[in-house]
């Protein structure tokens, strides 16, 4: 039984195109690891990560898996003098998603999102479908669709 989550059921929704892969009973954890076991570039899978400013406002970034989040530069991104990482227990409150299966699409409420310039240079990037061992692969014009982002350089 092929599984669909909440991310694939948007995504059709809004007639836009994906991909979908199953890595659930695997050992991969990071999403380095993740990577490896898909097959893929890990410059091509980015991860989902959440911040808060100091004006307590949330904003989602995505960035491959093998890079960091500049606070810095992403503060800058968003118009923040300076952000941190959400605590790992707020974020499923916040989300309705839980660490590791974080996906920017079909998050509890909208947030201003930033992902990485470095998407632009690949047809479709790679990211979680919202559920741990599933990750969706959709085109930038595609996930415009669902999700309002801006790109800028946010890594280390």
């Amino acid at each position: 039984m092929e599984v669909k989550t909440n991310v694939m059921r948007i995504l059709e929704q809004h007639k836009a195109a994906y991909k979908s892969y199953c890595y659930a009973g695997t050992s991969a954890v990071s999403g380095s690891e993740v990577a490896a076991v898909l097959g893929q570039n890990p410059d091509q899978v980015f991860k989902t990560l959440v911040t808060v400013s100091k004006s307590h406002k949330n904003y989602v970034f995505m960035l491959p898996v093998d890079k960091e989040l500049d606070l810095k530069k992403a503060a800058a991104a968003v118009g923040e003098k300076a952000i941190d990482m959400l605590k790992s227990k707020e974020l499923l409150p916040l989300t309705g998603y839980v660490h590791g299966g974080c996906s920017p699409i079909g998050m509890k409420k909208v947030f201003p999102t930033v992902i990485d310039s470095s998407a632009k240079n690949f047809d479709t990037i790679i990211f979680s479908a919202g559920k741990i061992g599933y990750q969706v692969e959709t085109s930038l014009t595609d996930l415009a669709r669902v999700v309002k982002f801006s790109l800028a350089e946010i890594c280390i």
